[in-house]
């Protein structure tokens, strides 16, 4: 992450059709904010990519289409987007003999349906490039569409169900229900060296100077009164799910939002009411702030209500919530002290790195990708400052149980359903 993709692949493009004369026309799909800011923008800070000509396939249906019948070299769309492009050809040859996938861990479903679409067309087009910096974020089971895309099933076969039944192992199951698998032994090496001909990794670190990175951990203290509320909490959601027949991540996850919505110090209730605990993380949030003497700061948020509260609690310092090409601007301008983003929105491609080197995660994630992703938004190449992330950790919550499995960069279904089994064991003793 943050190591040059964008302007490497631009090159690249350039190189095919103007040297090589390969290729004329390039489509681009990747998320909607990274559509419309980034890949135009990179190319004129470059002197040997000004003269190439973008069209960006945003808006309503009509303004895609104009858009789409544009002369340019390359076309911009978001992967929303791309079943109703796919749509427009009948799922047959499309007008783009390259096309490249920014971001193609999001791709990594092999039922979505911006899959199907894809894979529809993919027989028709001549060159394709995939992009990320999180190519297996649960594992290595969440690779094969990703490759498929780019070999059509060549190095780890046609279906995904043979690359379970080459690599994998049912972990978990119920019935004839299989939640989860883990790796066979030597699978990793074995699915590394089948693609390694068609794939490079790079780290940043390995070629770039970077900025002193640091990751302070600020444990919080709960009330003695208020913890006790936690505990009784989570004693009765844990009995309550135990009473099922099987612990699988649908549930799991929903318990695991609970505890962490206590954590925050707010909670939904059944009908979507909030219901506040504390304020702790917002007091710690505001010191942060005061303490950073007007540098700029990036919130990670993971609720609504967390959102709400914190723009409620800051008003003070005029803070924006990250929701489109303005607010980048203005940020990267260094217009914005405080930004509110949630990370599933503002966790891949964006280049934010001008406008700030500050993270505050509010709200922490079990995603590994996301959280990853998102502090790449700041610490990446053009970073001129030391990057400080900061982690508000309620102490004795289920928010330790995901530091920890962030730091060992563990998966997020296996830690999840880890933690959740750990603390039924605790309860049933």
């Amino acid at each position: 992450m943050g190591l040059g993709k964008t302007v490497t692949t631009l090159t690249a493009i350039d190189l095919l059709i103007y040297d090589y004369l390969e290729i004329n026309k390039v489509l681009i799909i990747a998320p909607k904010r990274v559509t419309e800011t980034v890949w135009a923008e990179e190319a004129k800070n470059w002197e040997h990519l000004k003269y190439l000509t973008f069209s960006k396939i945003v808006g309503t249906e009509k303004q895609r289409l104009e858009a789409l019948h544009a002369k340019a070299n390359i076309y911009l769309i978001s992967r929303d987007n791309i079943a109703w492009l796919c749509a427009k050809y009948g799922g047959g040859r499309t007008p783009f003999d390259m096309v490249v996938v920014d971001e193609l861990s999001s791709f990594k479903s092999y039922k979505s349906q911006r899959f199907k679409a894809l894979r529809q067309v993919r027989p028709t087009i001549k060159r394709f490039v995939g992009l990320t910096g999180t190519p297996a974020p649960n594992g290595l089971i969440d690779l094969w569409p990703q490759i498929w895309l780019m070999d059509m099933g060549l190095r780890l076969g046609k279906t995904i169900t043979s690359y379970r039944r080459n690599y994998f192992s049912p972990a978990q199951t119920s019935g004839h229900i299989v939640y989860s698998y883990r790796l066979n032994t030597n699978a990793e090496k074995l699915i590394r060296d089948s693609i390694a001909d068609i794939c490079i990794s790079m780290k940043a670190e390995d070629y770039l100077e970077m900025p002193m990175l640091t990751e302070n951990y600020i444990s919080l203290t709960l009330p003695s009164k208020i913890k006790k509320q936690y505990d009784d909490f989570e004693k009765e959601k844990i009995l309550e799910l135990n009473a099922e027949d099987t612990i699988n991540v649908i549930n799991a996850a929903g318990l695991s939002n609970k505890l962490l919505q206590f954590a925050n110090g707010a909670i939904y209730d059944e009908d979507k009411n909030v219901h506040e605990v504390h304020n702790i993380k917002l007091e710690a949030l505001k010191e942060i702030i005061d303490t950073a003497n007007g540098q700029s700061i990036l919130i990670a948020w993971a609720y609504q209500f967390d959102r709400d509260r914190i723009l409620k609690a800051l008003s003070d310092y005029k803070p924006r919530e990250l929701k489109g090409v303005k607010d980048i601007n203005e940020w990267n301008e260094g217009k914005i002290q405080v930004m509110l983003a949630h990370p599933a929105s503002a966790g891949h491609g964006l280049n934010l790195q001008a406008g700030g080197s500050i993270i505050v995660w509010f709200g922490l994630t079990w995603s590994l990708e996301l959280y990853q992703q998102f502090n790449a938004r700041l610490y990446r190449q053009g970073q001129k400052e030391r990057v400080i992330i900061h982690h508000l950790v309620m102490q004795g919550t289920h928010d330790e149980d995901v530091v920890k499995a962030l730091k060992q960069k563990n998966r997020t279904q296996e830690s999840l359903l880890k933690s959740i089994k750990a603390k039924i064991n605790k309860y049933l003793k």
